[in-house]
């Protein structure tokens, strides 16, 4: 009779990973989260898009025109951003009626030495400073001519950009702030995802049954990766989906740009969740109900709040001394750099050497947190402390 075959390390933690997996699928809470992400995300673009479109413009009916006033009302609309229709009128009583019907937004009556315009119940400042700019314009002109002054042409500004990137590091920070907020969303699910799936195994008593078959840190390896896998699956979605949205609706002008500013905010949170699942797990492992979560949990969601936070505080000073510090701090950094690295003013050293101080801090909370949850994973009927659970897991 062959004894049964024991399973390795590497596919005991790809069991566990596969049954969160396969759990959360399934799990009401996550396909709602995963749909109503997407739905305000879709939202938001579809929002910008409605604003991007609905630049200003303004209709003028003008009775009796004289030469020039069209093509100078067209022109005021142009120096002011705001789109002209000119719409000819018979008489007062055909801009009277249109004004009335809304046909335009105003009508010109232009045939006394007082020229009088007509609105239905006040004029808005795009179609006052237009038909004032341009009846001005061309009163300028006949008293000109008749001063028997002609000929004149006003010298042609030139535009000098100081910052011409301004705009295109203003798309990217802006991104990048919107990629920091779905991480940490992102964070705060998953997380709560593996502390829920840790106290429901020590209620049920099903982690008996586990660790009867494998060790502690393969339980908790398997969590991490497999909710892990879901998380970076649902973040790439977005940002698949923002960037194509926002490139496809022409919002954004600087594709490439962009999609480095997504990829950066992808990649910070596989360092990120492997921080924070670690700690999450950790804390629940100490209490055995549900409503004792919030206790454990607490301080590790308000440095979420406060990384949070202080990447928003970078966007507007990325080379400040609280962005530069917070973005090399196990924790902060995968909120901050990401900012900062929109903003283009980090070298390729500090991008390093925050990766590298967030693997050496991933390093120690999973060695650490490895200990306590195996030291308080068979400990229930209440809340331990983790001196505790280190002096169980050395018995």
């Amino acid at each position: 009779m062959t004894e049964p075959r024991t399973l390795s390390s590497s596919a005991l933690v790809r069991l566990v990973a596969a049954r969160e997996i396969s759990a959360r699928i399934r799990d009401r809470n996550f396909i709602i989260s995963s749909v109503v992400i997407i739905v305000l995300l879709v939202g938001a673009l579809g929002l910008q898009v409605a604003l991007g479109s609905g630049g200003e413009s303004t209709r003028v009916g003008v009775v009796d025109a004289p030469a020039g006033l069209e093509q100078a009302l067209e022109a005021q609309g142009e120096a002011l951003d705001v789109d002209v229709t000119v719409v000819e009128l018979d008489d007062e009583d055909a801009a009277r009626a249109a004004v009335t019907d809304e046909d335009v937004d105003g009508a010109l009556l232009a045939d006394g030495a007082e020229p009088q315009l007509l609105v239905q119940q006040s004029a808005d400042g795009a179609l006052q400073a237009v038909v004032q700019g341009a009846v001005a314009q061309l009163a300028v002109a006949e008293q000109l001519a008749e001063a028997g002054i002609t000929g004149l042409a006003a010298p042609e500004v030139a535009v000098e950009a100081l910052d011409p990137d301004a705009d295109e590091d203003g798309q990217r920070v802006i991104a990048a702030i919107i990629g920091i907020g779905m991480l940490y969303g992102l964070l705060i699910l998953f997380g709560q995802f593996v502390a829920q799936g840790v106290v429901e195994e020590k209620a049920s008593r099903v982690v008996e049954l586990l660790l009867a078959t494998m060790k502690p840190w393969q339980l908790l390896a398997g969590k991490i990766l497999g909710l892990g896998l879901l998380g970076l699956a649902q973040i790439v979605v977005i940002a698949v989906v923002g960037v194509g949205g926002a490139l496809t609706f022409d919002i954004v002008d600087i594709p490439g740009d962009l999609i480095g500013t997504a990829v950066s905010v992808v990649l910070w949170f596989v360092l990120a969740y492997a921080f924070y699942a670690a700690i999450f797990a950790v804390g629940a492992s100490l209490v055995s109900r549900q409503e004792d979560l919030g206790t454990v949990l607490m301080p590790t969601t308000m440095v979420l709040v406060v990384a949070f936070v202080v990447g928003v505080q970078a966007s507007g000073e990325p080379d400040g001394t609280l962005a530069t510090v917070t973005s090399f701090v196990p924790g902060l950094s995968p909120m901050v750099m990401p900012v900062r690295q929109a903003a283009g003013d980090v070298a390729a050293w500090e991008i390093g050497l925050a990766v590298v101080l967030m693997l050496v801090a991933i390093a120690f909370i999973v060695r650490l947190g490895g200990r306590v949850y195996a030291g308080a994973l068979l400990r229930t009927g209440g809340k331990i402390k983790m001196k505790e659970a280190l002096r169980s897991e050395r018995a």
